[in-house]
C-alpha cells in the first residue's frame, strides 16, 4: 500500500535535531476560574482548563474555562485575581516521524503527525483524562511544533514520551496566512480535529440538548485488544446480481419504543443486531447504512437560523472520515464502545449472510460556508488544500454539494485521504462496499471543472484492498454535473439511475405516453447503459423533476378511497421494483405499509435501486414475488446500473 502523501516527501531531507527536547508545562489557576469551573461542573457541563505555553525566557500563562451553554460557543471566565502557578513534571518530546498520519505508538512514545501545506505554525493540544469526562489536574497542555525540527515536507510531527495509552484527548491549533482572497482560513482560536483520527470524543448521548455546544476531540486507545471475528467467520461475498439491498438509518431503525428493545440499545449498532431476524424475514441480503461516520446531529442548533429547531438524523454532514458515529454506541458508551459495537454489528450481519454497504459522503463536510462556518477540522488545517476555492472570486468556497463547501477530491492529498479512509473501513470494520453520495463531485478537478477520467475513480477499483468491494455512484451533484449512464466506471462502478426513478413514478402515477419509458427502465435502461448517442441530447437529458403524487389528498387522511389507492400504488411500485432487471433496493419503512401509508404518499415511499450486470437477472428478487428469474430469451448485459429510490 502506498504511504499517504509519500510523493510530497520525495524531495524532503531529514533535519538534524537533538534527540529530544524537554518541555516544561505551566499550569495557571485563579480563584475566579476555580469558582467558574465549579459552577459549570455542578450543571453537568464539560469544563476544560486551557493553558497556552510559550517557550523562551518566559512563559505566558493564561487560564479560562470552556463551558457549553445554550446559545454560546463558549464562556470565558477571565482571571480577575492573582493566579497560582503549578509546575507539572516535565514532558520529554522527540522530533517524531511523518508516517503514519494521525496518532500512533512508536518505540519512543506516542507519535502525532498532521498534514498542512500552508501552515506556518502548529500546536499540539493534549487533555489527559482520569476517566470518562473527568479531566486531570493539568488541564490542557499545548506543545508548539518547531518547523525546523518537527516538520518533514508538508507534514508536521512530534513524539511525546510516557503519555497514557488511552484516556487522552488531542487536537491542533494551526496558524498561517490570513489572506482570505487566496483561500486561507487559519484561526488559532480553534482546536481542530485530526483528519486521520480513528476515534472522536464529543457528547455521549444523541441529541442531548444539555450538551448541544459540545466540542469534538480526537482520542485513541492503544490498550484495546484486537476484535475477535471468530474462527468460522467469513465474508458473504454475494454477487451483485443476487443482492437485495435494504437502505436504513442505524438510529431510526430501532430508536422508537415500538422496536421493543431495551432503551439502552435503541438506536444503536447493537439494536440492529437484535433486528436481524426481521431483516431476514424481509428477504434482503444487504443493508446500505445511511452515514455512520462521526457527525454533529446538533449542528443546526449552534446558531440562530430557520432550522435551529431541527436535528440532523441522516448524517450527511461528516466531521471525520475514519471514526464511527460515537452516539450510535449503546447507553452513551462513547467512541471506543462505538467502534467495538460497530464490529459486532458487522460480524452478526455477516454471520446471517447479510452484507454491509456504507453510504459515504466525500463531497463536502460539516464545516458549511464562509458566511456561517462551523470550523472543526479541515477548514482550519488547510482550507486551500481540502476545499475547492474560486481564486477568481476573492477565494470563496465553491459549492457543488449544496451544503456550502466542496471537498477538493482530486487534490493528491485529499484523494489519498479518501482512499485511506475507505481502506480503513474495509480492513478494520470489514464492510463490503460503499455508495458514494453526490459522486459527480468526485469527478471535478481542483478548480471545479468536470474531468472525463478522474484518477481516483480508476485507482479505487484497482486498489489491492478495495478491489473486492461493491462501489456505487450517485452520479450527479448540485452543480448540474449529471452523469447518469456515463459515470467513469472502469467496468466496476455501479450507478443509481435517476431516470428509472422518474419514469417508473410517472407510469404508475398514470402520466400519458409512459408505457415505452416504463418498459425501457424495467428492462435495464438500454438507452443509458448501451449509450444512445443518436438522440441528439448530447448526454444532457437528465431531469431534476419530482414526479410524486399524493393520490388526491396531501398528508394523513381518513378517506378510505385515498388510503386504498395509496396501498395499491405501493404494491404497484414494489412489483415494478422486483421485476426490474438487476439488483433492487428497498427503503427502510417499505415493509411497514399500514403505518407508512398514513404519513407519506405512495410515491414517496418506494426506493427501487437496480444493478444490471449479468445474463440471468436477479433470481433472489424474482423469487420474492414468485416469478421466473429468466424468461429463457436471455437478458441484455449492460454495465452495472443502480436504479435509485423514488423518493
Amino acid at each position: 500500500m502506498m504511504l499517504p502523501h509519500s510523493a510530497l516527501l520525495s524531495n524532503s531531507l531529514p533535519t538534524r535535531v537533538p534527540a529530544f527536547g524537554v518541555h516544561p508545562i505551566i499550569i495557571s489557576r485563579s480563584k475566579s476560574s476555580e469558582r467558574a469551573a465549579s459552577s459549570v461542573k455542578s450543571s453537568q457541563q464539560r469544563v476544560f482548563g486551557e493553558v497556552r505555553q510559550e517557550f523562551g525566557d518566559r512563559c505566558q500563562m493564561t487560564s479560562f474555562v470552556h463551558a457549553a451553554r445554550e446559545g454560546d460557543q463558549s464562556v470565558l471566565a477571565e482571571e480577575e485575581e492573582a493566579f497560582q502557578t503549578i509546575r507539572s513534571p516535565m514532558l520529554k518530546v522527540f522530533p517524531g516521524q511523518a508516517h503514519p498520519l494521525g496518532v500512533s505508538e512508536v518505540e519512543s512514545g506516542t507519535n502525532f503527525a498532521i498534514f498542512s501545506e500552508n501552515a506556518t505554525a502548529v500546536t499540539l493540544c493534549l487533555v489527559i483524562q482520569r476517566g470518562v469526562n473527568e479531566i486531570a489536574d493539568q488541564g490542557m497542555i499545548e506543545l508548539s511544533l518547531d518547523p525546523k525540527v518537527n516538520k518533514t515536507g508538508d507534514i508536521w510531527h512530534i513524539c511525546v514520551e510516557d503519555l497514557p495509552r488511552n484516556n487522552v484527548l488531542y487536537g491542533y491549533r494551526v496558524d498561517g496566512s490570513r489572506d482570505w482572497h487566496h483561500g486561507h482560513r487559519f484561526d488559532t482560536r480553534n482546536i481542530l480535529l485530526d483528519p486521520y483520527a480513528k476515534l472522536v470524543e464529543g457528547r455521549r448521548i444523541f441529541a442531548d440538548a444539555n450538551n448541544k455546544m459540545s466540542k469534538f476531540f480526537a482520542t485513541y486507545d492503544f490498550d484495546c485488544l484486537p476484535f475477535d471475528w471468530g474462527e468460522n467467520y467469513k465474508l458473504p461475498n454475494i454477487p451483485e446480481k443476487d443482492l437485495v439491498i435494504y437502505e436504513m438509518n442505524v438510529r431510526a431503525f430501532t430508536a422508537d419504543e415500538s422496536s421493543g428493545l431495551d432503551p439502552e440499545i435503541r438506536g444503536s449498532y447493537l439494536g440492529v443486531i437484535e433486528k436481524i431476524p426481521h431483516l431476514l424475514e424481509l428477504g434482503i441480503n444487504a443493508v446500505e447504512l445511511l452515514p455512520v461516520f462521526e457527525f454533529d446531529e446538533m449542528e443546526f442548533q449552534r446558531r440562530p437560523n430557520p432550522r435551529d429547531h431541527m436535528i440532523n438524523t441522516w448524517g450527511y454532514s461528516t466531521i471525520n472520515f475514519f471514526a464511527p458515529m460515537s452516539r450510535y454506541a449503546s447507553n452513551g458508551g462513547g467512541p471506543l464502545n462505538a467502534s467495538r459495537e460497530f464490529k459486532e454489528m458487522v460480524k452478526a450481519l455477516h454471520n446471517a449472510g447479510i452484507e454491509v454497504i456504507l453510504d459515504v459522503v466525500y463531497n463536502h463536510t460539516n464545516e458549511a460556508d464562509d458566511e456561517n462556518p462551523y470550523t472543526t477540522s479541515f477548514r482550519g488545517i488547510d482550507n486551500k488544500v481540502y476545499y475547492m476555492i474560486d481564486l477568481n472570486n476573492n477565494g470563496q468556497l465553491l459549492n457543488f454539494a449544496g451544503c456550502g463547501n466542496t471537498l477538493n477530491c482530486n487534490h493528491p492529498v485529499v484523494m489519498e485521504l479518501i482512499l485511506d479512509s475507505l481502506r480503513h473501513w474495509v480492513v478494520e470494520y470489514h464492510v463490503d462496499g460503499f455508495r458514494f453520495d453526490l459522486a459527480s463531485v468526485l469527478c471535478r478537478g481542483t478548480d471545479g471543472s468536470p474531468l472525463s477520467a478522474p484518477h481516483w475513480s480508476r485507482q479505487l477499483p484497482k486498489d489491492s484492498i478495495l478491489s473486492r468491494c461493491k462501489i456505487i455512484a450517485e452520479p450527479w451533484d448540485c452543480g448540474g454535473l449529471y452523469l447518469v449512464g456515463k459515470f467513469p466506471n472502469w467496468d466496476r462502478w455501479a450507478e443509481w439511475n435517476g431516470k428509472y426513478r422518474d419514469d417508473v413514478r410517472r407510469f404508475i402515477k398514470g402520466d400519458t405516453g409512459m408505457k415505452g419509458g416504463f418498459a425501457t427502465r424495467i428492462a435495464g435502461s438500454a438507452d443509458l447503459y448501451r449509450h444512445n448517442d443518436n438522440n441528439g441530447e448530447g448526454g444532457n437529458d437528465g431531469s431534476n423533476d419530482n414526479f410524486s403524487w399524493n393520490c388526491g389528498f396531501e398528508g394523513e387522511t381518513a378517506d378510505a378511497n385515498v388510503k386504498a389507492l395509496r396501498l395499491r400504488q405501493m404494491k404497484n411500485f414494489h412489483v415494478a421494483l422486483m421485476i426490474s432487471q438487476g439488483t433492487p433496493m428497498m427503503l427502510m419503512g417499505m415493509n411497514m405499509v399500514i403505518p407508512v401509508m398514513e404519513i407519506i404518499t405512495a410515491m414517496d415511499m418506494i426506493m427501487p435501486l437496480i444493478i444490471s450486470s449479468g445474463d440471468k437477472g436477479n433470481s433472489r428478487a424474482a423469487a420474492a414475488i414468485g416469478i421466473p428469474a429468466n424468461n429463457g430469451k436471455g437478458h441484455i448485459s449492460f454495465r452495472r446500473v443502480l436504479q435509485p429510490w423514488i423518493m
